[in-house]
């Protein structure tokens, strides 16, 4: 590739987005307090894949999205969105990109259909090439077109941040907390549409606090914790960091004495049954059973449960 298109040999790889000794500090002059909000971060975000970027409040993960934008100036490094790098060519490299903010800024005096012309004339979007009303029918605004969005609903004005974002055919697709607060029926919409979009080799983002969510829609994920990507795996792998299991029993006869072991920690739930969290590392299930059996336990029913998202997601965060 020519230096021309500002695409260098990362254009070559499989990547979306490359990201290398990203760093962000706000304040540091006339006074003001010295912030790092992104610390040195590299990443690099699979074409096609639907990518999980998890943290705490606070983490940097506004901020990072805010720089992919182009809307925050980043203090340091080098981000490079679908082979353009964001210093040599930031206008290609912005039309790359699309968000979904977590904000509703929507101008009140728009229309939908008017909102997403507009959108699409600031990317300069020719009207032979523009899709207004098939993106409207995408997010279920069709019967909307013409109302003020000053009338619309939480919901119906989350659904058209979806629509602009997507007006000038993304490569990538960034979900800054798209669910929060919505209704289930909003929330199966825009899964259904996520995974259509995906299908058809668009790239997407997704930050979220619903782990559950990100467990069962993101392919890989990265973690972010003040400032620093603490991990970033597939998201089988970073389950699999978590060697914490739990073995439910239900006795035989309520109100069974809890057995005692070193590495097993025991409770009783609600039901009765007796829930014996151990470290498959250290401990193995049938070290486990014969805990119980020496404590004089009958079983009536046995089942393991594994360790979730939200587990290692505060395994890693904890002690940092």
């Amino acid at each position: 590739m020519s230096d021309e298109t500002g695409r260098g040999k990362w254009a070559m790889s499989g990547n979306a987005i490359e990201i290398r000794g990203l760093r962000k500090v706000y304040g540091g002059s006339k006074g003001q307090p010295r912030k790092e909000a992104l610390k040195g971060i590299d990443l690099d975000i699979p074409r096609g894949s639907v990518f999980g970027l998890l943290g705490p409040n606070g983490a940097g993960k506004s901020t990072l999205i805010n720089i992919l934008a182009g809307l925050v100036v980043k203090t340091a490094g080098k981000v490079t969105i679908w082979g353009f790098d964001q210093d040599v060519n930031p206008r290609q490299a912005r039309a790359s990109i699309g968000v979904m903010p977590q904000e509703l800024n929507l101008d009140p005096f728009f229309s939908p259909r008017g909102a997403l012309e507009v959108q699409a004339g600031l990317y300069g979007v020719p009207k032979s090439q523009r899709r207004s009303d098939e993106i409207l029918r995408l997010v279920g605004l069709e019967d909307k077109a013409d109302a003020y969005a000053r009338t619309l609903s939480g919901g119906m004005r989350r659904r058209l941040l979806l629509g602009k974002a997507l007006v000038h055919h993304p490569h990538v697709l960034v979900l800054d907390e798209p669910t929060a607060g919505v209704d289930i029926e909003l929330r199966q919409m825009l899964w259904e549409n996520v995974r259509m979009l995906n299908q058809q080799g668009m790239t997407i983002i997704l930050t979220t606090h619903y782990l559950e969510e990100a467990e069962e829609m993101c392919d890989e994920i990265a973690i972010i914790n003040q400032g620093e990507v603490v991990a970033r795996d597939s998201t089988a792998n970073l389950l699999g960091r978590i060697d914490a299991k739990t073995m439910v029993i239900q006795p035989e006869t309520p109100g069974s004495v809890l057995p005692q072991a070193a590495g097993i920690e025991v409770s009783t739930r609600p039901d009765g049954s007796l829930a014996l969290s151990y470290h498959a590392k250290e401990t193995s299930a049938e070290q486990v059973l014969e805990v119980v059996r020496n404590a004089g336990i009958r079983i009536r029913d046995v089942k393991t449960e594994e360790a979730d998202l939200q587990d290692v997601f505060l395994e890693l965060t904890r002690s940092r």
